[in-house]
């Protein structure tokens, strides 16, 4: 089994509906995401999956995230943006236009702040 690991940044800010402390305030972060794919086995040339080919994919489910308020966006009109919830919408997507019989999105994980992390994997 084969592993690749790639990590991309977007700013964004929101807020909390219903949290108990300053987290409800409008705030923003620079968030960091980590998707790590595994394939079972190499391509003719001795490939998982090209990093460009992933880089790729990754940027364009997260530019709509990027220099926003998270709260505007349709995937979260009836959830908070938290990173549990945007490490879940970028994992689905990645997995649905990324996985196939060779390759499959593993996980996908979403720091807020060093140190602080959250990932989704099914």
């Amino acid at each position: 089994m084969y592993e690749l690991e790639i990590t991309k940044q977007f700013s964004g800010a929101h807020s909390l509906t219903g949290y108990p402390g300053d987290c409800r305030k409008l705030h923003g972060h620079n968030w960091q995401v980590t998707t790590y794919l595994q394939a079972v086995e190499l391509d003719e040339i001795g490939i998982a999956l090209d990093f460009k080919i992933l880089k790729k994919e990754l940027n364009e489910v997260i530019d709509r995230f990027d220099h926003v308020y998270l709260n505007d966006l349709p995937e979260f009109a009836d959830c908070n943006p938290t990173s549990e919830n945007i490490a879940r919408i970028i994992y689905r997507e990645l997995s649905a236009r990324l996985n196939d019989d060779r390759i499959r999105i593993t996980k996908v994980s979403v720091e807020e702040s060093p140190g602080s992390r959250a990932s989704y994997f099914e």
